[in-house]
């Protein structure tokens, strides 16, 4: 059971559009934006993010560093709603996907950019910075927007995962788990 009750349909004409912008149609808003919009200024602060779009990384390295950044921080129920809504899009494969939660930057299944950014994601969850040779690393395969997107979904997905697990929110139906140790 959540820690703040989330809010329950029929939600309010304005709650109902504030949803419909950030899911996909027919799609129910997820548990954790019911409950962030359980206050106004909590969902204006996290929708206002404006890291819920697109921006210019392509959906596949967006994903790499989002559940990167989410296994990291222990969040299962932001891993799995990513994996569950955005893995097979991306082009994850289930090697790729189970790397984000036990695998590192030198893991075979990732390209030299895709490395790049895992590496990027681990060192500014570790010490929420980038040294020269891991900014340079990530110039050779990114340009300068890009990069900021980089580091701004990295601070942006450990909050998200701070909500979260501080809410002790339960997974969304049908949300994969991480993958077990071996």
């Amino acid at each position: 059971m959540a820690r703040i009750e989330p809010l329950s349909p029929p939600y309010a004409p304005e709650t109902q559009a504030r949803f419909d912008r950030v899911m996909p149609p027919g799609v129910p808003p997820l548990l954790l934006f019911r409950t962030m919009a359980t206050s106004e200024r909590a969902w204006r602060k996290l929708a206002g993010g404006s890291l819920l779009d697109r921006g210019p990384l392509s959906l596949r390295d967006r994903e790499i560093v989002i559940d990167r950044t989410c296994a990291l921080a222990g969040c299962e129920y932001e891993w799995g709603v990513h994996v569950a809504f955005f893995a097979e899009a991306a082009g994850l494969t289930p090697a790729q996907v189970d790397a984000t939660v036990r695998g590192d930057a030198g893991a075979p299944c990732w390209s030299a950019a895709e490395s790049a950014l895992v590496a990027a994601t681990d060192a500014l969850h570790h010490r929420a910075g980038l040294d020269g040779a891991e900014f340079d690393r990530l110039r050779a395969h990114y340009d300068d927007e890009q990069i900021l997107e980089v580091i701004q979904l990295c601070g942006f997905y450990r909050t998200i995962a701070c909500l979260v697990r501080s809410l002790d929110l339960p997974l969304e139906p049908g949300a994969p788990r991480f993958p077990a140790r071996n």
